[in-house]
């Protein structure tokens, strides 16, 4: 088992089950994680994409969130760098509607070594007294024919970033 599985498979112990597995079975599987901000949505965005000071080292190949980066605009990386000079592309951004919506793909984690894709969905939208973010993310494969077996790791994996968004965007994260 890989580091980061050990750390899903933690957190997945550590959290109280999520109910927001939306769909599970051998070969795909729909998450999703809604987080209720007391930020408005271009600043709960902005906080967003500073995911190196707020994605939990736990869920990092090298042990530093601090090596995370999120270039906002079509083509951009979710990526991380390595001391030693290499890296890995978590999630490419596809999709971008400043403020309010971005889609990024790519396999996650465990999955990246697994023959499957995945889209997430990323949905900032106004409500009263702040904002509401929303994760969802579907992937899709061959995953060893064991994709209904990653979805609540997956969920408790965001779940955990959701809460940890939630607290740096209300310190003020996403203040220019």
């Amino acid at each position: 088992m890989t580091k980061l599985a050990a750390a899903l498979l933690a957190t997945l112990l550590a959290t109280p089950a999520s109910a927001e597995v939306l769909r599970a079975d051998p070969h795909a599987f729909a998450v999703r994680q809604t987080v209720q901000l007391v930020v408005p949505k271009a600043e709960a965005m902005a906080a967003f994409v500073q995911v190196g000071r707020w994605w939990s080292k736990d869920h990092t190949y090298s042990g530093s969130a601090a090596n995370l980066s999120l270039d906002p605009r079509p083509g951009g990386c979710f990526c991380e760098r390595f001391p030693d000079g290499g890296g890995i592309e978590h999630l490419r951004v596809t999709y971008v509607k400043p403020g309010e919506e971005m889609i990024l793909t790519g396999a996650l984690g465990p999955l990246l070594a697994e023959a499957v894709t995945g889209a997430m969905r990323v949905r900032v939208e106004k409500v009263a007294g702040g904002s509401r973010l929303t994760f969802d993310y579907r992937a899709a494969g061959f995953a060893n024919a064991d994709a209904e077996k990653f979805a609540p790791m997956v969920d408790a994996m965001l779940g955990d970033q959701a809460k940890r968004f939630r607290t740096f965007a209300a310190g003020g994260g996403g203040r220019r």
